[in-house]
């Protein structure tokens, strides 16, 4: 039985989620504070976590930032009323997997609750990993090249992270979008290339002749490692 832990303070939201897990065979725990919300979280470890963002004591995003900063790796689907861009991005980039705006569809929600759950088991990984001079601190989120630090954004971090887990296998754009960004529509598989383009540029000694990243023609990417 996997267990979902709701953080949510609308009571009403707060009971429906918990009928509705249960009816699916869950074992659901719930917290409507911020702060008592957070310390269950670091407690149990749940398999996923639906997190709303405004919360009473500790707000939503202090908790996935906290959360994440103390390795609790558990998937986080945050709830909120806001809906636009930069609230988004500010979540996923404090290491929410997923996002939801109110109201929302609870079989969607249930939906994405699955897939998150289904992608858990794939993001096993080494605390540490080097290829030639890159070294990686999963953990810690430090990275290394020839002995020299490396200073990644948030999401950079991210997808370096997905490649390692996925090295020698090819990576499309899709799935980076799907699995990293953690949200369809937005962005779009520009956006990716992009990013590659910047970590390349932080991590390859010659980018434009790369060691680590490697393009597939018609395809995606492949990590080498």
């Amino acid at each position: 039985m996997k267990t979902v832990l709701i953080i949510e303070d609308d009571p009403a939201i707060l009971t429906g989620l918990e009928a509705c897990f249960r009816a699916e065979h869950y074992e659901v725990h719930s917290e409507s504070d911020g702060l008592r919300g957070y310390e269950q979280a670091r407690k149990m470890n749940p398999d996923v976590i639906i997190l709303d963002l405004m919360l009473p004591s500790k707000n939503g995003e202090e908790i996935c930032r906290d959360l994440r900063a103390n390795e609790v790796s558990s998937p986080i689907l945050m709830l909120t009323s806001k809906s636009s861009e930069t609230d988004k991005v500010l979540g996923l980039e404090l290491g929410a997997d997923d996002y939801m705006t109110k109201p929302f569809s609870v079989r969607e929600l249930q939906a994405r609750v699955k897939a998150l759950l289904r992608r858990a088991p794939e993001t096993r990984e080494p605390e540490e990993f080097s290829v030639d001079g890159l070294w990686v601190n999963l953990r810690t989120r430090e990275v290394r090249l020839s002995e020299e630090p490396v200073d990644l954004t948030a999401r950079e971090f991210e997808v370096l992270r997905f490649f390692i887990i996925h090295r020698n296998e090819v990576v499309t754009r899709d799935m980076l979008l799907d699995e990293v960004w953690g949200y369809e529509q937005f962005p779009t598989t520009r956006t990716v290339d992009n990013y590659i383009l910047s970590l390349r540029k932080k991590i390859e000694t010659q980018p434009s002749d790369p060691r680590y990243i490697l393009t597939v023609h018609t395809a995606g990417y492949r990590f080498v490692g």
